[in-house]
């Protein structure tokens, strides 16, 4: 407890952030008052959560992840082509997995209602992930 202050006060120097400002109250009403005005100017008003939305949102994620995964192994796999190391077998495998995991990527966009340009991502100054 700090110095003057009575039993009972309560003393916040950061809550939600360095952005919050000291405070000292003599009773958890006012505090409460205080705390609840300061989170109505920092936080939404309301969350919207829906199952569905989540879901999906989820699912962009990963199938963003799972794409740009998709890609780095299949430019990789076309340099190992070019420079000769892999057998014929070996590039035919690599055919057929890039095709069977292109033809499910396709499957769980549509399953979840994306199209490709939405696992594009922006990542701002850095432009489009893909």
């Amino acid at each position: 407890m700090g110095e003057g202050l009575g039993e009972g006060c309560f003393r916040i120097n950061t809550i939600l952030g360095e952005s919050m400002p000291h405070i000292e109250t003599d009773t958890p009403d006012v505090f409460s008052r205080i705390m609840s005005e300061k989170k109505k100017s920092i936080l939404p008003n309301h969350i919207n959560i829906d199952q569905a939305d989540v879901s999906k949102g989820l699912a962009k994620l990963v199938l963003t992840i799972i794409e740009l995964l998709r890609e780095l192994l299949e430019r990789q796999a076309i340099r190992r082509i070019d420079s000769g190391t892999l057998t014929k077998e070996e590039v035919n495998n690599l055919g057929t997995t890039f095709m069977k995991l292109a033809e499910k990527m396709e499957e769980l966009k549509s399953q979840f209602g994306l199209k490709t340009e939405d696992l594009n991502i922006d990542l701002g100054p850095l432009g489009k992930l893909l």
